[in-house]
C-alpha cells in the first residue's frame, strides 16, 4: 500500500509571519508524520504552486493569512482544481471571518456575548459598554489571529491600536486572568487533549508571542459540553478543531473561538497527542 503523501501550509518566509515561532510548530506537525510512513511536505500558502498531487493538504500552518496574500481566493482555487484540504475548504472560508461566532450563537452553542461593528469607533465601545453592562471590553478584527489590533478598552481610553477596518467587540472577562483559556483539541473528530492558556501578569493575551503561560489541563464536564455543543453547531467534517473557552463572571464555559482554519495544536503538552494526530490525518488521506 503506498504512502500517503501530506502537505503541510506554511507561512511567506518574506511576509509578517516569516520571522515567527512557526518553524519549531512545522516540525512538531511533521514529525509524526513522518514516522507513521507518510510522505510529508511543506509549502508555503501564498504561493504553493500544485496541489494536486498530495493525498492531503493541511492548511494548519498558513498563518499571516488575515494580512497578507488572498486567502479566499487561493482557497477557492485549490478547491476548483480538486486540492483535497482539511479541514474542508468552505470551512477554511467562513472560519477565516470570525462573524462565524454569531452564527454559532444563533445554532445554540455558548459564545461570548459579541457585537460586530463596520467601523471601530467610541460611540461603538460606549455602545457595546452599554450592551455588556461592563466597563471593560476587548475589541479585535472580524479577520485576525494572534491578537492582532486586538485591545483592552475602558471608558477614557483611546481605541488606537484596535482594528481598522470591521470589528468584533466583546466584554473582557476577568477569567481570562486567572482560571485562564481554555483550549479543548479535537483529533478526527475525537477529544485527544486540552491546554490552559494564562497571561502574563498584567496582560489579558495568552498567545505564545506575548508570552502565555501554557499548561496541560483536564477538562471539566461543563467544559466537555460547551465544546460538544460548538462542535454540533459549525455542523462540518473535520479533521481538526480547537474549542476555545473562558468562564463568564457566573461561572459558565462559553466559546471564544472555534479554530479550524491554522490553529496550533500544542501537540507537544500531550504524550499520546503525536500518535493521535498522524491517526488521524493518514485515516482522512486514505479516506
Amino acid at each position: 500500500m503506498r504512502a500517503p503523501r501530506i502537505a503541510i501550509l506554511t507561512p511567506d518566509p518574506s511576509g509578517i509571519l516569516g520571522g515567527s515561532r512557526w518553524p519549531p510548530v512545522l516540525a512538531r506537525l511533521l514529525a509524526p508524520l513522518a514516522a507513521a510512513g507518510m510522505e510529508v511536505a511543506s509549502r508555503t500558502w501564498t504561493e504553493a504552486g500544485d496541489l494536486t498531487g498530495f493525498d492531503l493538504v493541511l492548511a494548519l500552518l498558513a498563518w499571516g493569512y488575515h494580512g497578507e496574500g488572498d486567502w479566499r481566493g487561493q482557497v477557492t482555487r485549490w478547491r476548483d482544481q480538486g486540492v483535497r484540504l482539511m479541514n474542508p475548504p468552505e470551512v477554511l472560508l467562513w472560519n477565516a471571518d470570525k462573524s462565524y461566532l454569531g452564527r454559532l450563537a444563533d445554532a445554540g452553542a455558548p459564545v461570548v456575548p459579541t457585537m460586530f461593528v463596520d467601523r471601530l469607533d467610541e460611540a461603538a465601545l460606549h455602545e457595546a459598554a452599554a450592551r455588556f453592562g461592563t466597563a471593560q471590553l476587548i475589541a479585535k478584527p472580524r479577520v485576525s489571529a494572534s491578537a492582532f489590533r486586538t485591545i483592552r478598552w475602558s471608558p477614557g481610553a483611546s481605541p488606537s491600536g484596535g482594528p481598522e477596518g470591521a470589528a468584533m467587540i466583546q466584554p473582557f472577562l476577568p477569567d481570562i486572568e486567572a482560571g485562564g483559556e481554555l483550549s479543548l483539541i479535537y483529533l478526527g473528530g475525537a477529544f485527544s487533549h486540552a491546554i490552559r492558556k494564562r497571561p502574563q501578569p498584567g496582560d489579558f493575551r495568552v498567545q505564545p508571542e506575548f508570552h502565555g503561560i501554557i499548561t496541560p489541563h483536564d477538562p471539566a464536564p461543563d467544559e466537555f459540553a460547551a465544546a460538544a455543543a460548538a462542535l454540533r453547531a459549525a455542523d462540518a467534517d473535520l479533521l481538526y478543531a480547537r474549542v476555545d473557552l473562558v468562564r463568564m463572571p457566573d461561572g459558565a464555559p462559553v466559546l471564544m473561538e472555534i479554530e479550524l482554519v491554522e490553529p496550533d495544536l500544542y501537540l507537544e503538552h500531550h504524550p499520546d497527542a503525536p500518535t493521535a494526530f498522524a491517526r488521524a490525518v493518514e485515516a482522512a488521506a486514505r479516506a
